[in-house]
């Protein structure tokens, strides 16, 4: 109702305002509207305040030509109509434009003498405006044009907008350099083609926005990368095949640089500690285990989310605990540093039993051993160099050979380094994950044991192959057993033995018990079916693998008697297998029950869950009491790794 009113108001005063201006372009007073018909007054003339003049001024600015300003009166005035002035309610036909300002007018009475009381409606033609931009505020100052009323309510001042901060991510000023530098920075020897894509798009990922450094240097985790990467000789790695980028704090270029070297170093390091050194397929094809390296990608993402990057790195070491105990041998070893020095032995032919050198004096001090009269290489020298190479893990044949002579240059504890390194990288073979429940076969020890939430709860004798015909390294899961086996032939002995056999006499497979069969390509398939002289024996535990090898038992139950077992053509014997199948298959297949089905036929049995079983190449253990035990090389494989790893170097 209050908006309506001062709408009515506003129309009012734009009539008044309309006709003043109309009776200043009269000629003299007195003058009659033609409309209505009544006299008009005589109008002062119309003056325009200025809001920044003083009051007095205004005053005297309104009041007529020579009189004194009327003391401010506005209550009193505006309870008094003008003479002829018309009264009466006014309708607009059309709203006032919502941006003008509603100006405050004094009443008018309900009626003037001498007019009529009815209300009088006035058709004043709508004016059309433009369509007007909301943001912007009109402007009325026309020239010839009065100012528009003011309000004489205050103006409610807008609210307070919150500020709008814009801020850009980061690490954001690095994002030009990170990508001008970065096929620089991954410039590294080792680092393969697939893994630099990877750390690149990993960089793109997030912008190219750094990783490991801030404004002035290495953020925390960046500082915590390379101490882990300082401290890799802790795990038998080598400090040099990682080194630190040097960078100046002023210069972004060089950190967004060495952001991304230290990167790559990150990845590499958690590629070695997963076994990605040395190749083991390329020392022997008989060297087969699973390799389980990490991608670049897995490596930046679990080093960009991870609280300590440097001990999420570190984890990327073996964390079983042979290898711990290896570790901490190692530390041991470096704190005891043998300075002695050593006899150089020059370099020559090879020397053996009986050959007359002048090296031999050298080489009898550096084995310890006291002079003689004549340079001899007699038989004391060649057992002691046995021993020698025996504890070096090369060939204990008494032969002063070119390996031998540059192991006799090695100190003694830098040897017994080089041995735990070459030991603790055999150990980055094998998976994080050995399984709960394993069976662990450590070929050079010739024993197999069973383990269980890392308690050894049955161990046996073992028997393996012959260096001609070594028994494979590898993991893989065991999940049957056969009992009473029949014996397939394998290609190597058909090769060797079975096929000139034939050759010479027909019946040569009949009279050993086998069975020639020939297929109808020609092939010829020989084998032996079960029984008490059967190769497997009794029983056979099955995990098909590349290299047709298994654990077994054996009718030369003898062998387990002596203490160098390599007497097999690849396959590890078993002593007592009754006991290790009570192991694997569970309390449901008891020994009773299985010899009860000795003689039976072939039968198998799947085990309940599929069990790990790892064929480990272990010359090196140290034990719970840190004592570290040796056992020999049998096929040089200890040998092929050190010197791989010092090949490196």
């Amino acid at each position: 109702m209050r908006r309506r009113q001062w709408a009515n108001l506003a129309c009012v005063s734009a009539l008044a305002l309309t006709l003043a201006t109309t009776t200043a372009f009269a000629e003299g007073t007195g003058a009659i509207d033609p409309t209505l018909g009544i006299a008009l007054p005589e109008q002062p003339a119309l003056v325009i305040l200025d809001d920044e003049k003083p009051a007095t001024e205004k005053a005297q600015a309104t009041a007529p030509s020579g009189l004194e300003a009327a003391p401010d009166t506005q209550s009193e005035t505006a309870a008094i109509p003008e003479p002829g002035m018309v009264t009466g309610t006014v309708a607009p036909s059309a709203q006032p434009h919502g941006s003008l300002a509603t100006p405050e007018l004094p009443s008018i009475p309900a009626a003037t003498p001498g007019v009529a009381d009815e209300p009088l409606t006035l058709d004043i033609p709508a004016i059309e405006l433009p369509p007007s931009d909301p943001a912007l505020t009109p402007s009325f100052k026309t020239q010839g044009a009065p100012e528009p009323l003011r309000s004489a309510e205050p103006l409610i001042a807008p609210p307070d907008l919150p500020k709008v901060v814009v801020e850009l991510p980061a690490g954001s000023a690095f994002a030009a350099d990170i990508a001008a530098r970065a096929a620089e920075a991954l410039a590294l020897p080792r680092l393969a083609e697939r893994e630099r894509a990877e750390i690149l798009a990993a960089y793109q990922a997030n912008e190219n926005r750094p990783l490991w450094i801030d404004g002035k240097g290495w953020s925390e985790a960046g500082l915590r990368l390379t101490a882990r990467l300082g401290r890799a000789g802790e795990d038998g790695l080598r400090p040099t095949d990682y080194p630190l980028p040097a960078f100046e704090a002023s210069d972004k270029g060089s950190l967004a640089e060495a952001d991304v070297r230290l990167s790559a170093l990150a990845v590499l390091y958690a590629r070695d500690a997963r076994g990605a050194r040395i190749d083991p397929r390329r020392l022997s094809k008989l060297l087969t285990p699973t390799l389980y390296l990490p991608s670049a990608t897995e490596v930046l993402s679990e080093l960009t989310g991870a609280v300590d990057a440097g001990a999420v790195l570190a984890a990327y070491n073996p964390p079983h605990e042979g290898y711990r105990r290896l570790k901490a041998k190692l530390a041991e070893l470096r704190e005891h540093l043998d300075d002695t020095p050593l006899v150089r032995i020059p370099a020559g032919p090879a020397l053996k039993l009986g050959m007359r050198d002048e090296r031999v004096p050298l080489v009898r001090a550096r084995l310890g051993l006291g002079p003689t009269e004549e340079p001899v290489f007699d038989r004391s020298t060649s057992l002691a160099l046995a021993t020698f190479q025996k504890q070096a893990g090369l060939p204990a044949n008494g032969i002063l050979s070119p390996q031998t002579l540059a192991a006799l240059g090695t100190p003694a504890t830098a040897r017994g380094e080089q041995d735990i390194v070459a030991q603790m990288e055999r150990w980055r073979w094998l998976p994080a994950d050995l399984g709960q429940s394993h069976i662990m076969v450590n070929v050079p020890e010739f024993r197999v044991r069973v383990v269980r939430d890392g308690h050894v709860v049955h161990e046996t004798r073992a028997i393996v192959g012959k260096p001609e015909s070594a028994t494979p390294i590898f993991s893989h899961k065991m999940d049957h057993v056969i009992v009473n086996p029949s014996w397939y032939v394998p290609p190597s002995i058909m090769k060797k033995e079975f096929l000139p056999g034939l050759a010479s006499d027909p019946n040569y497979a009949a009279k050993r018990g086998y069975v020639v069969t020939r297929t109808k390509g020609g092939a010829v398939s020989v084998r032996q079916p079960p029984g008490e002289r059967n190769a497997l024996g009794w029983i056979k535990f099955m995990f098909p693998n590349e290299h047709a090898v298994y654990l077994h038992d054996t009718p030369n139950r003898r062998l387990f008697a002596n203490e160098r077992r390599a007497f097999s053509h690849g396959c590890v014997r078993v002593d007592n297998p009754f006991l290790l199948a009570d192991q694997v298959l569970g309390p449901e297949w008891t020994q009773e029950r299985l010899k009860r089905l000795i003689g039976s036929g072939e039968r198998r049995i799947n085990l309940p869950q599929a069990l790990p079983i790892h064929l480990v190449y272990n010359t090196h253990v140290v034990g719970a009491d840190g004592h570290l035990t040796t056992f020999e090389d049998l096929y040089g494989f200890h040998r092929l790794v050190r010197q791989a790893l010092e090949q490196r170097s």
